[in-house]
């Protein structure tokens, strides 16, 4: 992740809970006091985000004497118990940082935990797990870089790096075939190298995209399982295939039994409970 983004995006949310002053410590806390902390998982999961909590204290710390002693990298499987890593620092500085760090942390650990449950099923498959564009807003490349971790594939990032043909794109454009074409007359207008994928919702729209061509990727959106297996057969490796629509832990084995290049599951951003890590007195 760029660090200048990560420097601005923390330090919006450090203001976004300080503002006028931490009163709580100021209140009862001497400014100089120094005290040690550390961060201890409380549940088994991923680990996922440590540069970005570190970065919170580093931030928070105007005088530079905020120390930290990492033990855990991002990626590693954790268990209850497990010490993560020590601060030691102003004691006002550490509590200011504390509840921003953890939320930072905590979220990308459960996404990472939550998407690497969904790779284990597809061990050993064709198929990739895609995450989407259902993400908390200013939050997207931390919870992309956190299904990463996981083991998952990020598509694309935003509106501006790959095309993508919806329905309501088609719908609008005058359907698929406008769609398509228009498109690809755009991209060869103002000289743009950029994938094209495009949704379809069953066989007679299938059936038109393959007609047309001039596409990168065909997403069979809400398809059954039985029906999935007999597109991609179809389609035949001409194009590279997706699969997305409510598909979810159960039937995630089912829908990859197809053979689908990808499948897309917005859960993995959007359904997420935080995985449980705790700042303690050390």
């Amino acid at each position: 992740m760029n660090n200048e983004y990560l420097r601005k995006h923390i330090s919006n949310a450090l203001e976004e809970d300080i503002q006028s002053g931490d009163f709580s410590s100021i209140a009862c806390i001497a400014p100089d006091a120094q005290r040690k902390v550390k961060l201890i998982a409380k549940q088994e999961g991923i680990l996922c985000g440590v540069d970005v909590f570190c970065m919170v204290f580093e931030l928070m710390d105007s005088q530079h004497d905020i120390k930290i002693e990492r033990f855990i990298e991002d990626g590693t499987v954790v268990k209850k118990g497990d010490l993560v890593l020590k601060i030691s620092g102003n004691a006002r500085n550490i509590l200011g940082a504390e509840r921003t760090a953890l939320n930072y942390i905590q979220l990308m650990s459960g996404i990472a935990t939550t998407t690497s449950k969904y790779v284990n099923i597809l061990q050993g498959m064709h198929t990739k797990l895609l995450d989407t564009r259902k993400t908390t807003p200013g939050l997207r490349l931390l919870e992309k870089y956190a299904v990463k971790v996981g083991g998952g594939t990020n598509h694309r990032i935003g509106l501006f790096d790959m095309i993508m043909l919806k329905d309501n794109h088609i719908d609008f454009a005058g359907g698929i075939t406008n769609a398509i074409s228009k498109t690809n007359d755009y991209l060869k207008k103002n000289n743009l190298d950029l994938k094209i994928e495009i949704e379809v919702r069953n066989f007679e729209e299938l059936d038109e995209v393959l007609k047309c061509g001039n596409v990168d990727r065909i997403m069979l959106d809400n398809f059954t399982p039985e029906d999935l297996k007999k597109a991609v057969k179809i389609i035949d490796d001409r194009y590279e295939t997706e699969a997305s629509g409510g598909i979810n832990f159960q039937t995630l084995k089912t829908y990859a039994e197809s053979n689908v290049d990808f499948i897309s599951v917005g859960a993995l951003t959007h359904h997420i409970s935080a995985m449980d890590l705790s700042l303690i007195s050390d």
